[in-house]
């Protein structure tokens, strides 16, 4: 796999850090639990879209791009991102922002990433739950055009075959750092959503034949809506790379059972898990995504899907800059 064939952009700080969860390891019994801090990743806070954004920032520049567009929902980590992107590429940002939880509290709609969003200096516009934003973005995108802007239009999630690069590469750093640590992973598990970070380890793992099975953790969608998703994304992404066919149905897995009542809806295991993270590790998660990958996470431990004695690799996708947009959600004590 020769990445360096597709148009990049390298600010995302990299190797991101694969660490031991020993205390967490204790606490559940076992197996050996790994973190792969792609919080870590530099750009905003951090996050998984920053690898993304690499590849995708890459062809914007390369298009002679002078404006982004992206869209996800009002506390999206990825529409923060890619304001952070666009503000260090001296372009400018329009996010469109669906409401998906029917929150309108000033928290969730003023902090944490929205924030973040405002400081980079995007453009920020409001949709309705259910509007079809690929639409919406294609129209921003017209009237761009007819004011002699030049504009790139970035999918929610940065999840097309030229986002899902960026864990492609991620599959190669991460097979490259357990090798030189000895670990032999049984499995990465991760929460997944718009698929593009599945998608990508799917296909860069069944690239490298690492025999290295991924377990996505389902935010958003039914399971096999899930699954059709990462295994579609998959298969464009490999074409991209021109390795079509590598990619079966049956690589892609993913557990829906931790969604609760919806996409960016907190649930009870996803605040235990975050929790107990947070003061077993010292490591914050975050409400949307890797706080319901975790709590999945967990719960097959429990329920003895992974062998005692192996490693297991846990991706964290960013986001805690969302905490702050849920402060009421986890029950915390006052002063003393």
């Amino acid at each position: 796999m020769h990445l360096s064939r597709f148009p990049r952009l390298r600010f995302a700080h990299l190797d991101t850090p694969l660490e031991p969860m020993q205390r967490l390891s204790k606490h559940l019994g076992g197996p050996r639990l790994w973190i792969k801090r792609d919080d870590c990743t530099g750009l905003s806070t951090g996050g998984n879209k920053t690898r993304k954004l690499e590849f995708l920032m890459g062809e914007a520049v390369a298009k002679g791009a002078d404006t982004i567009i992206t869209q996800g929902a009002t506390q999206s980590n990825h529409a923060r991102q890619t304001a952070a992107a666009a503000a260090k590429y001296g372009m400018e940002c329009h996010l469109l922002l669906e409401d998906r939880t029917g929150n309108h509290s000033a928290d969730y709609t003023l902090n944490g990433n929205v924030l973040l969003d405002r400081l980079h200096g995007a453009s920020i516009s409001k949709r309705a739950g259910g509007s079809d934003m690929n639409a919406e973005m294609e129209a921003l995108a017209s009237d761009l055009r007819k004011k002699g802007r030049n504009p790139y239009v970035i999918p929610g999630g940065g999840s097309n075959p030229v986002g899902a690069l960026g864990y492609v590469n991620a599959a190669l750093e991460l097979v490259s750092q357990a090798n030189d640590l000895g670990v032999k992973i049984a499995h990465v598990v991760h929460a997944t959503g718009s698929a593009g970070t599945q998608a990508g380890l799917v296909t860069g793992l069944v690239a490298l034949n690492s025999a290295i099975p991924v377990l996505g953790i389902g935010v958003r969608a039914p399971k096999e809506k899930q699954e059709q998703s990462v295994f579609d994304l998959s298969c464009r992404t490999a074409d991209h790379m021109k390795l079509a066919g590598i990619v079966q149905r049956h690589h892609v897995v993913a557990n829906c059972d931790y969604v609760g009542p919806g996409y960016g809806l907190p649930t009870q295991g996803m605040r235990e898990a975050l929790k107990l993270v947070a003061r077993l590790e010292g490591i914050l998660l975050d409400p949307v995504y890797s706080g319901k990958g975790m709590d999945g996470l967990i719960d097959q431990v429990s329920k003895g899907f992974f062998a005692k004695d192996s490693d297991v690799v846990f991706l964290h996708t960013g986001g805690s800059a969302g905490l702050f947009g849920y402060p009421d959600q986890f029950e915390l004590p006052g002063y003393i």
